[in-house]
């Protein structure tokens, strides 16, 4: 299991119990889960939020690119792209930090 994977679970209050299979399994509810399994299926639902902001950020580069210049409707571009990225994940997820 990916160390950041085990710090975060260990922060959310996930508890890990010792299997000869698996070292480290972590046990929800009675049951052993695949908590590696879990945070890929997440990470794979963050790049396709983000999809969408990288293409967003193509426009401005094709248009700078082509000798449009950096325009206002270039920096609205951005800024609503950054606005996006720091709040999209968690409204997503339904977390209110």
């Amino acid at each position: 299991m990916n160390e950041r994977i085990r710090e975060l679970a260990d922060e959310a209050g996930l508890r890990f119990t010792q299997l000869m299979s698996n070292p480290m399994v972590p046990i929800v509810d009675g049951r052993e889960t695949d908590l590696e399994k879990f945070a890929e299926l997440i990470l794979e639902e963050c790049a396709k939020l983000n999809r969408h902001r990288y293409y967003e950020l193509l426009g401005v580069i094709t248009d700078v690119e082509e000798g449009d210049g950096f325009d206002d409707v270039c920096l609205n571009t951005l800024k609503r792209v950054a606005e996006h990225l720091a709040n999209d994940l968690k409204k997503h997820f339904g977390v209110e930090k």
